[in-house]
């Protein structure tokens, strides 16, 4: 456990104390058909802070990250009960719009997934499709939104060249300016960095440091160490169920339940 404990930065030390609570998760199950795949999941997730999910593969932190913004409303067969309320409200409520819930809780993939357009129109096609059409003003949401990602200096000469172009940190800090771009108050990222080289991840992981200021963050990562490094809490899966969650430091140095320290320490998993 030493190695984990002496890659943690300590962010956490100075967030013992709950912040304001901006997700509540009560009693959320997850099915796939027959397949129950979360189990009586419960979280509270602060405002302006990192909340880290680890656990090995196939233990359900990408299915209960994408019940956090209604994703699963796509998904053949699945079917989600409980309750996820953002700023008190549960979004799974009776006439609640998820489109309306997925420009308040943005999604940003494992790999990235620019589309086939340029680089600018690849950050204002949700301001488009909310409306949006006035140039300057696209502009101005374009440069705002690739500069909170880190990837405006690199990007601002080549704005009408193809995404495509782009390497794959770049692409990926390009799609997080595609989340940016609308506004959101949440950001959900699924391994935003497991299909990058070190220093693309490096620069993935300084991001995130800096949009916690704006943003709450919510991290799926399948390596301890960079939960240890960005985050504040962490909450620990197996089998579908949260084992244990706390502040990353409590999480990775005095974990209460030994199935987490039996992870931790890679007696499991």
């Amino acid at each position: 456990m030493s190695s984990i404990q002496d890659m943690i930065t300590m962010p956490s030390e100075s967030t013992d104390l709950p912040s304001v609570e901006k997700l509540a998760v009560e009693h959320l199950d997850v099915y796939y058909g027959a397949f129950q795949a979360i189990k009586d999941a419960s979280l509270s997730v602060g405002e302006n802070c990192v909340m880290a999910f680890i656990g090995p593969s196939g233990c359900g932190k990408s299915t209960f990250l994408r019940a956090l913004n209604r994703m699963h409303d796509l998904t053949p067969g699945a079917r989600v009960q409980g309750h996820v309320r953002l700023d008190g409200e549960d979004i799974y409520a009776t006439g609640t719009d998820p489109v309306f819930i997925r420009h308040r809780i943005g999604m940003v993939f494992q790999r990235p997934n620019p589309f086939p357009k340029s680089v600018f129109e690849n950050v204002v096609y949700g301001p488009r499709i909310h409306g949006i059409r006035n140039r300057k003003q696209l502009m101005d949401i374009c440069e705002r939104s690739l500069r909170r990602a880190a990837l405006w200096d690199e990007v601002k000469d080549r704005l009408d060249r193809s995404a495509l172009d782009l390497s794959g940190g770049q692409q990926q800090r390009l799609c997080i300016a595609r989340c940016l771009a609308v506004d959101p108050e949440v950001i959900l990222m699924d391994e935003p960095a497991s299909a990058l080289d070190p220093i693309a991840t490096s620069k993935i992981e300084d991001l995130i440091g800096v949009l916690k200021t704006d943003y709450t963050v919510v991290i799926v990562t399948h390596s301890m160490q960079q939960a240890a490094r960005i985050s504040d809490h962490t909450a620990f899966f197996l089998l579908g169920e949260i084992v244990e969650n706390g502040t990353t430091s409590s999480i990775f140095t005095k974990p209460k339940d030994q199935r987490t320290e039996d992870y931790i320490t890679g007696r499991y998993g």
